[in-house]
């Protein structure tokens, strides 16, 4: 007999006839131990309601939990969850109303018992809590279907525990959401703090109920959740860092322009750190030690505010990886969370594993793709974390990144953490956008206090660039730059595109006679792109000669130092950065060289092209325009925004009408869907592929393939399955087809044309 039948018999479906005495159950696991409903509906109510103290709404976070699997009490779920055991048996699906569906009873009954204005956040939350945040249309639609409303009603005919049903308390609005709004401008404006708020209870909730479940099904997975140190011990273990690389730097004698420069940063940090939470800028320049700086302030000013967390997000998966590892090493691998897509398996536990899913360390690392495409998604699973952002410290590296387009958004979002959510943000770069409120940004911040007392002479002391604009010669072709290049012993080019570097080395190969020029683009596999600039990295420190061709993945995040960089004229922004690659430790004895040339060829449509008008604009205006002054990066950026739409995608109207689903289809702060992955014969690819074939997927397989794999045209990948050049594997990856090796060339990467072209050595017979 099975276990299930033994523990009380299979509930009839009539209810007159179900034993009354047997206890309602919210699981059960494949032994067939069940997880008392009663038990898990109070316990992800203090949860939920823990997770929500930090934005004043833990009595609304509470009865969420409370109330999230009323459902479960019908007759007809209480018959499934006993025939079919374990996890899946309470997983609801969208679709016609049946015995799984849990979540609508809770969402009418807070409806019910809350009326309309306090009770729709939370049913939004609570019909969401397995299929996602729904628009306000279809969950209106569903609350009105009478299938679903027979279900609450059956609900309250059973038994259930009447301190489950009852809100406790007169329940109001958080303070923040208090004033009502006196026009119809500051009506939307309330819509959009009111749509934030919900997505908070939601992943409260959410987060909430994952744990509690995960506490019954596995509680070794659940044993690795453990405690973190706490932001003041994190303070002085950075504290007690900082202090010893000073000793170190003094020991070697008397201190150097630039150590002088980030011992001043470091104290202009720590001072600042003290004023109340609200948005801060430091304008550091490269050198100035912004990545222990900023995490100085960070922690400083968490530990005197009573913060909980420090979110780091950058858009670089490179600069993570070296970040993170500068934070581990000075605070401890127990406090830092480095959470991406394209981490190296070997370095991933099992605890930092199941901290990613919520964010439960003091220090998060994180991709600024990873923080916004949750903050704006609906899906339980990506929203789970944003609770953690109440209270916590928001670093955004590099933060002139910020897509134009999506920038309204983004910005309200942030303003409404830092009113609403007791969270403090930090923007830090060397090229400050101009991110304050004025016309045309009236999603901007209301006020923006800097770090540094005087961020303009710091850049004058860190100065090791000196930048010489286009000649009046007319566009460069790849040859004319290759007979530049030609003339130097150690030179870095950075070219528009993946095609120009590819031509550009060609020419370089004629003009020299040999092929040691170095090429660089996203042709390349990562793990091939790592091995190359490890190669330019030994070569550098052994005084070589190094030629490097380079599209602008080079130009943040990657630790290389040039006396001479030749930059394709573009935005103000990319040639920073790429400015950043010259003379980076300050070796030669005058300044390096940033020479910018007219390319014959225009950069990717979008914001580069953009970017690279307003340039020319400024250039024309002032052609002996300063690049390191941060006033010119104020007037850039302002033309840069003035140029674009802040919202293309109209996702503040769909936040104001509390479309929850359309919001996260809408914005994608990487937009990539033209592109399709591809992997190429590289390194150990080929064994990670016949292994996926032998073992099917895998979270450790599937990330390790990431790193053998370019990102190519989608109509470009499917026309190479039709022709059998790629092929799937595994029903999940696409992989460039064996004997096809000619297509990715050891140097240059995939040759797209050369796909088809079968390598000599795949026509070999053995014997």
């Amino acid at each position: 007999m099975p276990p299930l039948l033994c523990l009380g018999g299979i509930l009839s479906d009539d209810a007159n006839h179900t034993s009354a005495d047997l206890s309602a159950w919210a699981h059960v696991d494949a032994r067939g131990r069940p997880h008392l409903l009663e038990e898990h509906l109070e316990r992800v109510g203090e949860l939920a309601g823990r997770f929500a103290r930090r934005f004043q709404s833990e009595g609304f976070a509470r009865l969420a939990g409370r109330w999230h699997d009323l459902g479960k009490y019908t007759v007809a779920f209480q018959n499934l969850i006993r025939r079919e055991n374990g996890l899946e048996a309470h997983l609801e699906q969208e679709g016609p109303v049946g015995p799984r569906d849990h979540s609508t009873a809770g969402a009418l009954h807070a409806r019910e018992v809350l009326g309309g204005e306090l009770g729709t956040p939370l049913a939004f939350v609570i019909a969401g809590h397995h299929a996602g945040l729904a628009n306000a249309e279809a969950l209106a639609d569903r609350l009105q279907q009478e299938p679903r409303q027979r279900l609450y009603a059956q609900v309250l005919s059973r038994p259930v525990p009447e301190a489950l049903l009852r809100a406790e308390g007169t329940l109001v609005l958080p303070e923040f959401l208090a004033t009502r709004p006196s026009s119809p401008r500051e009506l939307k404006a309330w819509r959009r703090r009111v749509e934030v708020w919900t997505r908070m209870l939601f992943s409260a909730l959410c987060d909430a109920d994952f744990l509690d479940t995960e506490a019954f099904f596995n509680a070794e997975r659940a044993a690795l959740r453990g405690e973190s140190p706490a932001i003041p011990m994190l303070r002085d273990r950075l504290s007690r860092h900082l202090e010893a690389l000073g000793e170190r730097v003094r020991a070697q004698g008397p201190l150097s322009e630039v150590n002088r420069v980030r011992a001043e940063v470091l104290e202009a940090c720590l001072s600042k750190a003290a004023e109340r939470p609200g948005v801060f800028s430091l304008t550091v320049p490269t050198g100035g030690g912004k990545t222990l700086a900023s995490m100085a302030f960070a922690l400083e000013h968490a530990a005197r505010h009573g913060l909980e967390r420090v979110v780091v997000a950058i858009p670089f998966t490179s600069i993570i990886e070296q970040n993170a590892a500068v934070y581990a090493e000075a605070l401890g691998g127990d406090a830092v969370l480095e959470h991406h897509s394209g981490g190296d398996p070997e370095r991933e536990t099992a605890r930092n594993r199941v901290a990613a899913e919520n964010w439960d360390r003091p220090v998060v690392v994180t991709t600024t793709a990873q923080l916004f495409d949750s903050l704006f998604a609906n899906r339980p699973g990506a929203c789970r974390k944003l609770h953690r952002l109440a209270g916590s410290v928001i670093v955004l590296d590099e933060a002139q990144t910020l897509p134009p387009g999506l920038l309204a958004p983004i910005l309200d979002v942030l303003r409404t953490l830092v009113s609403d959510h007791g969270a403090s943000v930090v923007i830090c770069t060397a090229t400050q956008p101009a991110l304050g409120q004025r016309p045309g940004l009236a999603e901007g911040f209301e006020q923006v206090r800097e770090i540094l007392p005087d961020p303009r002479e710091a850049f004058r002391r860190l100065r090791r660039v000196r930048v010489r604009w286009p000649a009046e010669d007319g566009p460069w072709t790849p040859e004319r730059l290759a007979e530049e290049l030609a003339g130097e012993s150690s030179v870095l080019a950075i070219v528009h595109r993946r095609d120009d570097a590819r031509r550009t080395c060609e020419a370089l190969d004629a003009r020299l006679g040999d092929t040691r020029t170095i090429h660089l683009s996203a042709l390349m596999c990562p793990a091939h792109r790592s091995d190359v600039l490890e190669k330019v990295r030994v070569r550098r420190a052994r005084g070589e000669s190094v030629r490097l061709v380079a599209t602008q993945l080079v130009e943040a995040g990657v630790d290389l130092d040039f006396p001479v960089v030749y930059r394709a004229l573009g935005g103000l922004d990319a040639l920073a950065q790429a400015a950043g690659r010259c003379n980076r430790e300050g070796r030669l004895d005058g300044l390096g060289e940033l020479r910018v040339f007219l390319s014959s060829t225009e950069p990717p449509p979008g914001v580069p092209s953009t970017a690279l008008g307003v340039t020319r604009e400024l250039l024309g205006a002032n052609p002996e325009l300063e690049l390191f002054e941060p006033s010119t990066f104020a007037a850039y950026f302002k033309r840069l925004y003035g140029s674009k739409s802040l919202d293309a995608k109209g996702i503040q109207e769909q936040r104001e009408r509390l479309r929850f689903r359309e919001t996260a289809e809408r914005f994608q702060l990487i937009e990539d869907g033209w592109s399709a992955p591809l992997v190429v014969p590289y390194g150990e690819s080929p064994a990670w592929v016949v292994e996926l074939e032998r073992e099917g997927p895998s979270r450790d397989r599937l990330r390790w393939l990431q790193r053998y794999t370019v990102n190519v045209s989608r109509r470009q990948r499917d026309d190479w399955l039709a022709r059998g050049c790629a092929r799937w594997v595994a029903e999940t990856v696409v992989v460039l087809g064996e004997g096809l090796g000619a297509a990715y060339d050891e140097r240059l990467g995939l040759v797209p044309e050369r796909v088809g072209t079968w390598s000599p050595t795949a026509l070999l017979v053995d014997g």
